[in-house]
């Protein structure tokens, strides 16, 4: 696998790796493999890098993790030298910072743009994979990195008479590259998901008139968005180290916050109504992390839920439209909470008025109005806040084959199957960037993203220095890891909620919850202990071998355990509270559920011991569930509740 110059376009093209995307996974993909010596081509559908802030250019897009967390950790020169300006970036400074990227690290002569991949074919007798893109070339790749991005499918919603109306219609996921000026306009947004929440007060300023069409309620918290000082900036920076490694390590959605220590119904009401209190005044989504059972227990939920309701009531001014406004269908948190700039002060203008759709549907779109409720709503302009086709969506726009033909939309169709949401089983040498069943969309999705490129790197060296042809999830492991996340999922509150978590938003989707809410920290510890073990779970064949297998069938031939070559863990780093993880791999039973207390929630020593020892079995080989909890007092690790799959 040497490096090979593939600035140029060209047909019939060879490479060690093809990249689908160039948003950032694939950029930081491109920029480690390029550093090991591997050949790469990145495509790119787009005319520039960026991906979801390519594409995202909707008036009042930002991202909801604060830009200091939201960035690139993997070199600290950068981290250190670009000077983010406010305490929430937004798209335009990101996709500044994207750009910055590519050309700091002179990552676009190995990326193709204007270019989408229609068609990735594996050929089980060269052990290669034929990648078919729009612009009529072919490229053969060994392996095939799909960076297509959680959200970047933006979802047309099928209205009669939409593509009747006669004045401009635009999507919040497709936005246009040229300003779209709505002074003097009336117009209707269909929406009121993220995207609409953060639009709608921008658009409500410059437009006549602004007509919201709302069929479900968020909840969503003030962001109190700052401009960032030098002083705050080099404060920030000094703790980078530590933020960096709690994000990775500790964090359950990778963001550095206070870790709550009680659940909410522990304190009286006084209490916990100024912790609320000081966390709206504060903004943001760390709201959620006040106690460490919102997600958990519904009666602690209900006191966070209410409590923004109440902000709600009080904030908008007519009682109906507040009425209209409260989320009361679903738990506060299971779907992805939202936070604004003068959202909810936006339905106290004049000119901006609520349409409840849930009550009474669209019916049609005119040429010049949206009828609902047998009332025709004049516009002159659309606005299409509908979201995406979450996790799968960009996925399922390639016509991806694996073994005997097997496409990966017939696989998926009764919802996504994958091994740690890295490999599906069936596809050698396909790797899925923040896949379905991984932290992903839960997470801060920059710290997600570099976990599973530098897994992915660490892998195609090993397979490498290994002599190895193939890699690919085995069906045991995988339908575990299925029924994994599920099972941990449904021991919180997010199945409750019709969330595109669920799919919910595209009709016929099946609802299945897509992403591992197990905590960022946990499936870091699995993913490394996996790739310690030989990549326990993962079948790897020498490329004498997989040619046998596709002579002979496609029975899957992987290396016994003990002919694996062993690779060390990363080591999960100390700290001086309780934490409990998993350490063990398969079948990631009740343990795993037990890591969704957070680290201070202190329980029973399992074993009774206090000493400086090590109890319970010592065979790491043995297919047992494992919960370790680390006490630096103690310097106790203790290995009991060992469960038989």
């Amino acid at each position: 696998m040497s490096a090979l110059s593939i600035s140029d376009r060209g047909e019939g093209r060879t490479y060690d790796v093809v990249v689908v995307g160039a948003g950032f996974a694939g950029m930081y993909m491109l920029y480690r493999l390029r550093g090991l010596g591997f050949s790469v081509r990145v495509y790119e559908q787009g005319s520039g890098v960026g991906g979801t802030w390519y594409w995202n250019r909707y008036p009042g897009a930002r991202c909801d993790v604060e830009s200091m967390q939201y960035s690139y950790s993997f070199s600290d020169e950068l981290q250190q030298e670009w000077d983010w300006t406010e305490r929430y970036a937004s798209q335009p400074e990101i996709l500044r910072y994207a750009n910055h990227v590519a050309d700091r690290f002179n990552l676009r002569p190995h990326i193709q743009f204007d270019t989408a991949v229609q068609a990735c074919a594996f050929d089980e007798d060269a052990n290669s994979w034929s990648v078919t893109t729009s612009d009529g070339g072919t490229a053969t790749a060994k392996f095939v990195v799909l960076a297509t991005g959680c959200l970047s499918n933006a979802r047309k919603p099928d209205i009669r008479g939409l593509d009747r109306f006669k004045g401009p219609v635009y999507h919040t996921g497709n936005w246009p590259h040229e300003e779209v000026n709505f002074t003097g306009l009336r117009v209707g947004i269909i929406g009121t998901g993220s995207s609409g929440i953060q639009s709608v007060p921008v658009i409500a300023e410059q437009a006549k008139h602004l007509t919201v069409f709302q069929r479900t309620p968020n909840y969503s918290i003030p962001a109190r968005n700052a401009p960032l000082s030098g002083e705050d900036r080099a404060a920030f920076r000094k703790i980078y180290p530590e933020v960096r490694r709690f994000a990775r390590e500790e964090a359950k959605n990778g963001i550095y916050t206070e870790v709550p220590d009680r659940g909410a119904l522990d304190d009286g009401d006084n209490e916990r109504r100024c912790k609320y209190e000081a966390r709206w005044a504060r903004g943001g989504l760390t709201f959620m992390s006040v106690y460490n059972n919102l997600a958990l227990d519904k009666g602690a939920n209900d006191t966070a839920a209410d409590f923004v309701r109440e902000k709600i009531a009080e904030t908008v001014e007519d009682r109906a439209t507040a009425k209209l406004l409260q989320p009361t269908s679903y738990p506060i948190g299971t779907k992805r909470i939202c936070i604004d700039t003068d959202y909810f002060e936006t339905f106290n203008r004049p000119n901006v008025t609520l349409v409840d759709i849930k009550t009474n549907p669209i019916e049609e779109i005119l040429p010049h109005a949206v009828r609902t409720g047998g009332k025709d709503y004049e516009i002159d302009a659309l606005v299409l806040a509908t979201g995406f086709d979450a996790m799968t969506g960009s996925v399922a726009k390639i016509d991806i084959r694996g073994r005997d033909g097997l496409t990966l939309n017939r696989k998926w169709a009764e919802g996504p199957k994958t091994y740690l949401g890295l490999m599906s089983a069936g596809f050698p040498n396909l790797f899925i960037i923040t896949g379905p069943g991984s932290p992903s969309v839960l997470s801060n999705m920059i710290v997600s993203i570099e976990q599973h490129v530098d897994w992915i790197a660490d892998c195609l060296s090993f397979m490498r220095d290994g002599g190895l042809g193939t890699i690919e999830a085995e069906p045991t492991a995988e339908e575990k890891w299925v029924a994994h996340v599920n099972e941990v999922a449904y021991t919180t509150l997010y199945p409750q909620a019709n969330s595109w978590y669920m799919g919910a938003n595209i009709p016929g989707k099946p609802r299945v919850f897509m992403p591992y809410i197990g905590g960022v920290g946990p499936y870091r510890q699995i993913c490394n202990e996996v790739a310690a073990k030989g990549y326990q779970g993962f079948a790897l064949t020498t490329p004498e071998r997989a040619r046998a297998a596709a002579v002979s069938g496609p029975r899957l031939l992987s290396r016994p355990a003990s002919a694996r070559m062993r690779r060390p863990a990363t080591s999960p780093g100390n700290t001086d509270k309780v934490r409990w993880t998993i350490s063990t791999i398969a079948p990631w039973s009740a343990w795993a559920i037990a890591s969704l207390a957070q680290p201070e929630t202190r329980r029973d020593h399992p074993c009774g011991s206090s000493g400086p020892r090590t109890c319970g079995p010592s065979d790491d080989s043995a297919p047992y569930v494992r919960a370790s909890r680390r006490d630096s007092t103690t310097r106790h690790e203790c290995r009991s509740g060992y469960l038989r799959p």
